[in-house]
Parts: structure tokens; sequence; C-alpha cells
């Protein structure tokens, strides 16, 4: 049977829920609808846990299709193939939302699949996705402690808009999507042009409004649609295991909680596992159980830590290692560590190092992007995150960037962005890549300041330093402690990763990830304060390094010469089966980009091949005007003169009354084919032609010569 239910909003929009109509298959299937926007959710479990993982294997694809903006996709194949980078971020946002709502101990399989059938460039799918995840988990038959809802939050002119179309998002200087239950936020992602942390806050309430009435629709649709829950496997630590672990290990991995050196605790910590399967060993019905249940030891172990650490934070007021709430681990800046690239960096903050390195490229190299937008868009800015294992300290393949990689990466863009110079004065292409040489927790905000040091060394004219910081949260006991600088063990077993980059002047991005229930406001506002006052101090010592971008780029780095052409003449330039733009880079070695404005920009680290490019392309599409003063060449004689070549390709001609100032009878007695000669333009007729004289050149004339 077919439900639909609907929820206007204050502008006349409708958001509408069905199901019932497809995807019966799937445990639960919705179809949500904004404008001619639709995304279709399907949510499915598997009968049974998985055997021996010590995880919930929650999958969630956002499954771009070209069809939705009635495009064919390019390529051989003609079809979509690997996921986007857009695709994949907003997948994370549905699983970083919905993730923290699944009973503990679920280690069924479970796959939400989002795809956007139709998308019409007003409405953005996104948040969609979040609200149809939702409701098709909340209408199955998966266990699932939701309703839960997202909305994108903008402000334009001082005012909140919710679920803003495509056009006010351009027009906005915030971009947040907040998402929750009803009394709680579970997770946040903005991109901001410098906004304080009060209004970002007043953002995520206002936001936090409208979630409350789309919780209220999908309660609706669970009552008229939703199926009985399901009696899951929940998986359980094996008792005898676990009691052996406690007996033998638990004093021992307190203690080893207390090191604060990390590579001494992971060594004590590992030493303990050695021990323990050492004397499992000896009693022949453990060893066996250690073979069956490879993993149940370990979340023993787990626990213990888990146990251990927010004891020491509740009911001592003591970080793992020994630090204060809100202190920071050592910073250090290092600048122009790579001597060959345009511009370099290395950030460490505690143990967590991160190398990045700026590149400068021409604005042909921009990243081409096909997408549900319904045209394919040009990105200038690129910030690339890498994450070896060695970093770790583990071995691994190397695959590539996987989700974690791009998230990562698409944050520390997102926070750089708003003080990059604008294209007009910087019109390169700019690509960042950041290495994390060494992790202990925080390096994606790490690579936020890697990369502000890193473009100060290119010598790019940013606006203001970013910084970026992460804040934790530790709960129980009717307490709830933020700590600034979470460290690695802090981030796996605490309760918030809340990470906030910014200026002085404000903040540019946040992003954050829950592994409760969701955040009060309370919560969300000490984060918020927190992360300011550590903000602050990191580029304190930040600017300690280096205060303001260098003054001159790298001598490695390519110059960009921009200058304009009639947009009429780029065809000239451009010749026949670009025969003549061909020409000028095969003779100069330059990358010429010309743009349909007619603002042509030649990229090269060769001045003077620079200069040669720009003159030949000048010389294309000059177009003279009366009282212009060239030297040229006679290319041709007749019976009523002769013909002057003159740049642009074009030919003047020097009637036989105006080649001196006594009368010429024959013209080849003063004038022959190749003579040098400084004419001046009189005439341009209605037809282009021109007109040039040679006696009414003055000694005047002769100094303003056009080259």
């Amino acid at each position: 049977m077919i439900q639909k239910i609907e929820l206007p909003f204050s502008d006349g929009r409708i958001i509408s829920i069905e199901t019932g109509r497809v995807a019966k298959k799937a445990g639960g299937s919705v179809i949500v609808r904004l404008g001619d926007t639709m995304v279709l959710a399907a949510a499915t479990a598997s009968a049974s846990p998985r055997e021996g993982i010590n995880f919930f294997p929650l999958t969630v694809d956002f499954e771009e299709k070209l069809y939705a903006i009635g495009r064919i996709p390019g390529g051989f194949f003609r079809r979509e193939g690997k996921p986007s980078e857009k695709s994949i971020l907003t997948g994370r946002k549905v699983d970083r939302t919905i993730r923290p709502l699944f009973p503990e101990g679920y280690f069924h399989d479970v796959q939400v699949i989002v795809t956007p059938l139709s998308v019409d460039q007003d409405n953005p799918p996104d948040v969609l996705a979040i609200v149809a995840a939702s409701a098709a988990l909340s209408i199955s038959d998966i266990p699932f402690d939701g309703p839960i809802a997202g909305v994108r939050v903008c402000r334009i002119n001082g005012a909140f808009v919710i679920n803003p179309t495509n056009a006010q998002i351009k027009e906005s200087d915030l971009d947040l999507v907040a998402a929750g239950t009803k009394d709680k936020i579970l997770m946040l992602e903005a991109g901001c042009k410098e906004i304080s942390e009060k209004d970002i806050f007043e953002a995520i309430k206002s936001g936090h409004a409208v979630i409350k009435d789309l919780i209220k629709l999908q309660e609706d649709l669970v009552s008229k649609a939703g199926k009985p829950k399901a009696n899951p496997v929940f998986y359980k630590a094996n008792d005898e295991i676990k009691k052996f672990v406690y007996q033998n290990a638990e004093k021992k991995i307190q203690e080893a909680m207390r090191i604060a050196d990390k590579e001494k605790q992971n060594s004590q910590l590992n030493s303990i596992q050695g021990e323990l399967k050492k004397k499992a060993e000896a009693e022949p019905k453990i060893a066996e159980l250690f073979i069956k249940k490879p993993f149940d030891y370990k979340n023993v172990i787990e626990e213990i830590e888990y146990d251990a650490m927010r004891k020491m934070v509740l009911q001592e007021g003591k970080r793992i290692d020994g630090r204060g709430f809100k202190q920071i681990r050592e910073i250090k800046c290092e600048l122009g560590v790579l001597p060959r690239t345009h511009g370099s960096a290395i950030f460490s903050r505690g143990d967590t190092q991160v190398l990045t390195v700026a590149t400068l490229g021409s604005p042909g190299e921009e990243q081409r992007l096909e997408g549900l937008d319904v045209e394919e868009t040009g990105k200038k800015f690129m910030h690339h995150y890498n994450f070896p294992s060695y970093s770790v300290g583990e071995t691994r393949p190397s695959r590539g960037p996987g989700r974690r990689e791009i998230g990562h990466g698409a944050l520390a863009e997102k926070a750089v962005q708003p003080v990059l110079p604008n294209e007009e004065k910087f019109p390169y292409t700019l690509r960042l890549v950041s290495e994390v040489l060494s992790s202990n927790g925080s390096t994606s905000m790490a690579s936020t300041c890697g990369s502000t040091l890193a473009l100060m060394d290119a010598g790019v004219k940013i606006s203001s330093p970013v910084a970026g910081i992460s804040v934790g949260l530790v709960t129980g006991e009717g307490k709830n402690i933020t700590i600034t600088d979470i460290q690695g063990l802090e981030d796996h077993l605490g309760d918030m990763d809340f990470k906030v980059a910014g200026t002085r002047e404000g903040i540019t991005a946040v992003q954050v990830d829950v592994k409760i229930r969701g955040l009060s406001y309370e919560v969300v506002e000490q984060a918020l304060s927190q992360a300011k006052e550590g903000r602050f101090f990191i580029l304190d010592k930040m600017e300690d390094a280096i205060k303001a971008p260098r003054e001159e780029m790298s001598k490695y780095a390519p110059r960009i010469i921009s200058f304009d052409i009639n947009p009429e003449k780029i065809g000239m330039v451009i010749g026949p089966g670009g025969k003549n733009i061909k020409a000028i880079i095969e003779e100069t070695g330059v990358q010429i980009d010309i743009e349909d404005s007619g603002k042509v920009l030649i990229t090269t680290a060769d001045a003077e091949a620079g200069k040669l490019a720009r003159k030949k392309i000048e010389d294309i599409t000059f177009e003279p005007k009366i009282g212009d003063v060239f030297s040229s060449r006679i290319v041709r004689i007749t019976n009523f003169g002769a013909f002057a070549e003159l740049p642009g390709g074009k030919d003047g001609l020097i009637h036989v009354s105006q080649i001196s100032q006594n009368r010429v009878n024959k013209v080849e007695d003063v004038l022959s084919v190749g003579d040098e000669v400084v004419v001046k333009v009189v005439e341009i007729d209605d037809m282009g032609r021109i007109n040039i004289t040679l006696k009414g050149v003055t000694e005047e004339d002769k100094k303003r010569i056009i080259s």
C-alpha cells in the first residue's frame, strides 16, 4: 500500500516522503521529494551477524546518476564510473548521522543506498539523502533509534534561510548542514566566510527547529507503514574470555593507560596482549576460545581501556598524557622544507605531523567535474590528503585514497578556501597535498594548519592565516567533559570529534561526529568556545614562524601574464584547427588559456617567452586606430599606391598622393617591395579598410612608433 506524507515549508515549497511504490524487496524504502528533486533510499540488513568481526558493518552509498539531470555520462563506456568526490562526501554525511543510532553489539551487515532520481538545480539532494535514509531505516525492521533528520542552513544579509536553493547558497556566507534527533545534535558540516561562534550556534538552533518538524513527519509515516523491528543477534564477548582477561590483565592495562608517551604506551599494551596469549596457551579451553573468537579478548581489552580512560577524566580530572583539559600539545612549524616545490611546510602537534606541499599551475589545469550540475564545472583549488600506513606504524597495501582521505581532504580545503585571493588577482590553479607523516589524533586539522603555512611559503597572498583544532568529549556520571586537542586514543575511546577551523576573525569550517546519541546545546556551545581558544593559541604559534605570505613566489613557480583581447578575435588567435595558437605554444613553450570573455592567460616560468607569446597574440588581435604610427614594410605596389604590412596581419594603403610632399608620377620611383617605412593611420572606412600616410608623419610622430 502506497503511503505519502507532506510538510510545507514557510516559503511555500513542500517536502514529501512516499513509501510502498518502489523497491519493495528492501527492508525499507522511501522516495523523498522537494521541488523536482527526488531521492530514493533503500535500507537492507543481513539476516544474521557477520562472523569474525568486532565492528558494526554499515555501508552508505550515495549513487549519482546523470539521468537525474538529463545528461549522458562522458567517457568511453558512457555510464557512471567510480563515485565522484561529491557523492562520497554526501554518503559520509549520511553515514556519520545515522551510525550512532544503531544498538551496541549489532554486527549485522546494513546497507543504505541513496539514489538521486531527479535533480532540479534548485534543491540540492544531499540533505534530502539524510532524511530519506532515516525514513527508510525507521519504517524497516532494522533496529534503529530514529527517526532523525537533516537540514541545510545558510545566511543571506544576516537572515538564516532553511534548506536554501542553490542560488541562495551562492549568495550566502554560511553553508551549514545540521542533523539531529528531537533534542540533540548528531552531525554538523559547515563551510563559512569567517562567521562568529555565536552566529554558528544560532544557525544550528535555527535549523534544529525544522529538524523536529521533519522527525514528526517521519513518525507519522512509521505509524502508517512501519514494520515491526526484528530481534537480531547482538554481539557479546565470551564470559570465560572476559573473566580470564580481567583477572590477568585489568590492572596492567589500567597502568599502561597512564603512560603519557604514545609509543611506550602502545609497546606496553602490545606486551600485555602477548602475555595474555602465552597464559592462554597454558589453559587448553581458553586457548581454544582465543582461536575460535579472536576478537573477543581484544574487545575486552578495549573495554578495560575505555573504562580506564573515562575514570581518569571523570573521577580524577586527568588525561591519558597528563595534560589539562584545554592544554594543547607542543606546536612546531617548519617552512620551505622542500627546495624545488613552490611552497612547503611541516606542521607538528605532539606526535601528529603533516607535510603540506603547494603547487601553482595554469588556469587550464583546473579539475573538470562531472556531477549533478547541468554544466560541467571547473575547480581551481584542490586539497588532497594522504594517510600512509607508516604514519601509524602499520603495514597495509596502498590502494589510493579512501572515503576517509577524501573527507579529510575536503574539510581542510573548505577551511582554507575563504582566505584565498580572488581569481582576478590570482588566476592560478592551486593544488595542496597533505602527507600525514605521523598520526596521533586530528590530522585533518593539522592539514589545515600545514596548508596555511605552505600557502604563505609559496607567496600566495591569503587574507588571513587559518588554523584548526579538534575538541573531544567524555560523558558519564552526569558529567560532560570537553577536552581540547584530542590524541588518537581519546578520539577512539571518546564520544565526540568536534573540529573547528578558522581565522582570528571567525570560523571557516566545522565538522562534528559523535558516537553517542547526540549533543546538547550546552556541549555544542562549550565546544565552540573551547575551539576558539585553542585556534587562537595555534595561530600565535604559526605567526611566530611566518607572519605574512612571502613577498616573492618561488623561482620554480610559473608566472601568469593576464590581458584582454576582443572576444570576436578569439577565433583568429586560435586559427583554423588551432593552427595559430599551437604555433605560438610550440615556438615559446608557454601554456595559453583563453576564456570566452576574451581574457588571455599565459603561464610560463620564462619571462621572455611569456613576453614573446603576448606580443604574437597582440599582433594577431591588434586593431589600428587613427593616429597610430608604425614601422612597416612595403608588401605590394600598385599604380595607385603601395600597401604596407601592419600588426594583426592587416595591410594599409599608402595612396600615391600620401607618399611624398612632392608630386609622385610613378610609385616605383619612390618605393619598392621590402622597404621599411614609418607610416601613420589617417582613415579607417566603414569596411575596415585602412588608409595610411608617409608624407604626414612628423618628427614628433616618430617618437611614438608602436612596435
